[in-house]
C-alpha cells in the first residue's frame, strides 16, 4: 500500500469522526457513540522507558470517539520548557474483542520540529512520522497479567547516511527502516484502592552494519542500542474524592531503563 492511501484512509476516518460526533449528541442515550475528552498533567513524559520533553511537566491532552468495539482518537503531548522541549500528535484506531480480552491497535506517531521543518501530509523521506501496529492481551479477572507486542511499520524509524557516503554530518530520514519492536509483560492488580501495575519491557531489534566508508553505525531502533530490557517498573493509581460526584485520578511511577541506565519517579494527575 502506497503512503497516499494511508493519507486518503486518515482523511476519511476523520470526516467519519467528525459526523459520528454529530450523530451521538443527537440522542446520546439511544447512540452506541461514546465521546471522551480528558489530559493529563505529567511531572516528566517518560514512555517505555525513554523521556522525552528535556525533563520537564508535559501536559497530555487526548480525545477519542468509540463505537462499540471500535475506537478512533488522537493524543498529544507538550513539554512546558527544558532544554530539549518537545511535542507530539498521535492519532490511532484500535479494535477490541473477545469479551474484551484482544485489542489491535494502530497508530500514527507525529513529532512536529521547529527545527526540522516536518510536513505533516508528508510521509516521504523527512518525515515527523512514525507508522506502528500492535496487539495487546488485556487479560482477565481471573488472569491479571497482560501482554503487548508492537512493530514500526514506515516512517522515522531510523537515521542512516545521506547520499554522500563520506559526509557524516547529513542524514536522510525514512532511509533504512528498522522495524522497531517493542514487547511488554505486565501484572495488575488492587491493594486497598489502589490500582497495581508491575511490568517489564524489552525489545528484540539489532543494530545497523557499521558502513565501510564512515564507520558510523546506523540507530539500532528506536528503543535501545541493543536487543536487552528498556523498561522496567511499577504503577500505582488511585482516585481522590473531591465532591460526592467528582474524583481527581492520580497515578505514580517508578521507572527503570536497564539498558540506558536511567531510573525516574513520575507523578501525575488526571482529567
Amino acid at each position: 500500500m502506497k503512503i497516499d492511501y494511508l493519507k486518503q484512509i486518515f482523511v476519511i476516518l476523520l470526516l467519519i469522526f467528525i459526523s459520528s460526533i454529530s450523530l451521538a449528541q443527537t440522542d446520546s442515550t439511544k447512540s452506541n457513540f461514546d465521546l471522551s475528552i480528558g489530559a493529563d498533567i505529567m511531572s516528566r513524559y517518560i514512555w517505555r522507558g525513554t523521556e522525552f520533553g528535556g525533563g520537564s511537566p508535559s501536559i497530555q491532552p487526548s480525545l477519542a470517539l468509540s463505537f462499540k468495539n471500535l475506537e478512533i482518537g488522537v493524543w498529544g503531548a507538550y513539554s512546558t520548557g527544558g532544554i530539549n522541549a518537545s511535542q507530539e500528535v498521535d492519532l490511532y484506531l484500535d479494535y477490541t474483542f473477545l469479551n474484551d480480552m484482544i485489542t489491535v491497535i494502530f497508530t500514527d506517531y507525529y513529532f512536529p520540529s521547529d527545527t526540522a521543518n516536518y510536513n505533516y501530509f508528508g510521509y516521504d523521506k523527512k518525515t515527523g512520522h512514525i507508522g506502528e501496529l500492535g496487539l495487546m492481551f488485556n487479560g482477565t479477572e481471573k488472569i491479571p497479567i497482560s501482554f503487548s507486542a508492537y512493530v514500526n511499520l514506515f516512517g522515522n524509524d531510523a537515521q542512516t547516511l545521506g547520499d554522500n557516503p563520506n559526509d557524516t554530518t547529513t542524514f536522510n530520514l525514512n532511509t533504512g527502516i528498522q522495524y522497531s519492536n517493542y514487547f511488554e509483560l505486565a501484572y495488575n492488580n488492587t491493594i486497598k484502592n489502589i490500582d497495581l501495575s508491575i511490568f517489564l519491557g524489552f525489545t528484540f531489534s539489532n543494530p545497523k552494519e557499521k558502513d565501510t566508508n564512515s564507520g558510523f553505525i546506523g540507530e539500532a531502533g528506536f528503543y535501545g542500542n541493543e536487543p536487552g530490557i528498556v523498561n522496567l517498573g511499577i504503577t500505582a493509581s488511585k482516585s481522590i474524592k473531591i465532591t460526592d460526584s467528582y474524583s481527581l485520578p492520580i497515578t505514580a511511577s517508578l521507572i527503570t531503563n536497564p539498558q540506558a541506565k536511567k531510573i525516574f519517579l513520575v507523578f501525575g494527575i488526571s482529567f
